[in-house]
């Protein structure tokens, strides 16, 4: 039998290897109430109905549910089993996905008490409040943004099991001084930072105990740059081979106080994930986004010639106004660059986030269902955005993966690196018609038909090519604490197939 807890914190994780950040913080500010709540993760691969036991057989009075893009829908479900089942049970919702727009969504229906924005603090007083028998009268409850200074920080709720199979996320600061208008942190301002301090004394502990990966989650890592140095500098003083610490990053900035630490870290300790977006400037002007190209440019170019990071950059299609043509430009741009990783996004119309005022002029034309990704715009229309998604599946499985970097260079070899590789998209669809399931030997059959059949490139030098990259990306289990597709990158590097190569 499951011990009983008044108060259950839960949620449904994208996958196992995530960790609910957002739980945690609410735990950790529960105060007095800390010793009568549980957390309980799931993951969306579980069935509502067997989650829902779970949860029941705790016997909990109130239960808390982060509700996020990924899990939205079987969160509906879950709630409405709850609901069913336990008429009696309190259930308060947070997160992003229902803290705009909520009068639109039938899960806010069902639930008792809605807060919205960051319910650190709000959690825990409404928590007080039921428990002493009280039951406030608004359903939406707006939460004022917290002062990092009131917080009790998360950390010390990461277990053994979490420090030793999945994802540490940490953060200090939230929010983001830009406005990009398909964004939510452009409604999180002003950018707050954790007391650094404290903040430093956490990463400390969770380094005493065994952590070796760190993925910080601030949208603006480097905006401040004394803090981003001391941050720096306090992990590569405490540098062992295996840590690995993941930072996004604003593109344009990158200053010299900065770079002196950067470079002095070994190869492969850090990941930059770089949100490049667009390199088209009326498109970028059009959703608020400021970004100086010509500097980010500079800096991703910096970043791979002078240092060990790892690189990865976003760009987004789908916004309003840019046609495919305009995307395989900056595509190309970005892929002379070289970053190790290009994430090939599609726009989402995130609730709460002003992207949706481009709808009309634009004809932008999104799903309803969660991620909420754009069908067809204007300018890309609904079969040319699905080749552009096949893309994106395909170039993730091929490039980004580091499974096949030499191949990689193969497909993409000619004037038009984007064009190629769609070539081969279209060429893939068309001969598998799926886009997920495949397996690492049959998509090399593929490529090794494509670049025979439709570049002429001899079945020797293909053959030969893959060879190598399957010996490269035989990572022995457990051979590196580094992340697997990092580890391929890496073992690339190495042997000086630099993917920089690849539209030589």
């Amino acid at each position: 039998m499951a011990p009983t807890s008044d108060i259950l914190l839960t949620t449904l994780n994208a996958k196992y290897i995530h960790c609910a950040f957002g739980l945690r913080y609410l735990m950790a500010n529960l105060g007095d109430l800390r010793d009568r709540a549980r957390i309980l993760e799931f993951n969306i691969n579980q069935r509502p109905l067997e989650i829902a036991e779970s949860i029941l057989k705790h016997e909990p009075r109130i239960v808390g549910l982060g509700v996020y893009i990924w899990n939205a829908i079987p969160t509906l479900h879950l709630v409405a089993d709850l609901k069913r089942l336990r008429p009696d049970l309190i259930i308060i919702l947070g997160g992003p996905e229902v803290s705009h727009e909520t009068e639109q969504q039938e899960i806010v229906g069902l639930a008792d008490y809605v807060i919205t924005g960051e319910g650190d603090l709000a959690f825990a007083d409404l928590c007080k409040r039921l428990m002493s028998g009280e039951r406030p009268s608004p359903k939406i409850i707006p939460a004022p943004l917290p002062d990092f200074s009131r917080l009790q920080l998360p950390y010390d709720l990461y277990t053994e099991e979490d420090l030793a199979h999945r994802v540490i996320y940490v953060e200090a600061s939230r929010g983001c001084p830009f406005e990009c208008e398909f964004c939510l942190s452009s409604l999180d301002v002003p950018v707050r930072a954790a007391p650094l301090e404290t903040f430093l004394a956490s990463m400390q502990s969770l380094l005493d105990r065994g952590a070796r990966q760190f993925k910080f989650v601030d949208r603006t890592f480097n905006l401040n740059a004394r803090v981003s140095v001391a941050i720096l500098k306090f992990f590569l003083d405490r540098y062992e081979p295996g840590l690995f610490v993941h930072f996004e990053m604003i593109p344009d900035r990158l200053p010299e106080s900065l770079r002196e630490w950067i470079r002095k870290f070994p190869h492969g300790a850090l990941q930059f994930e770089v949100g490049i977006q667009t390199f088209n400037e009326e498109v970028a002007a059009r959703i608020s986004r400021r970004q100086d190209n010509a500097r980010a440019e500079e800096n991703l170019a910096w970043l791979r010639a002078e240092t060990g990071v790892h690189v990865h950059v976003d760009l987004i299609a789908g916004l309003p106004g840019e046609n495919l043509e305009s995307f395989s430009v900056g595509f190309n741009r970005l892929a002379r660059l070289a970053p190790q990783e290009i994430q090939v996004g599609i726009l989402k119309r995130l609730r709460g986030t002003p992207i949706q005022r481009h709808d009309r002029e634009w004809r932008m034309v999104y799903s309803p269902q969660p991620p909420y990704e754009i069908l067809q715009t204007g300018d890309l229309d609904f079969f040319t955005l699905q080749r552009v998604r096949r893309f994106a599946r395909y170039w993730d499985l091929v490039a980004n993966s580091g499974n096949f970097v030499e191949i990689t260079r193969l497909l993409l070899e000619g004037e038009s690196s984007f064009q190629n590789f769609m070539r081969f998209s279209d060429w893939l669809y068309e001969e598998s018609g799926q886009t997920h399931e495949i397996a690492r030997s049959r998509l090399a059959e593929w490529i090794c038909q494509f670049l025979t059949g439709q570049r002429d490139r001899s079945e020797e030098e293909v053959r030969a090519a893959l060879e190598r990259d399957a010996r490269r990306a035989h990572v022995q289990k457990n051979a590196s604490s580094l992340p697997r597709r990092q580890q391929r990158h890496q073992a690339a590097e190495r042997s000086e197939l630099r993917v920089a190569h690849m539209t030589e």
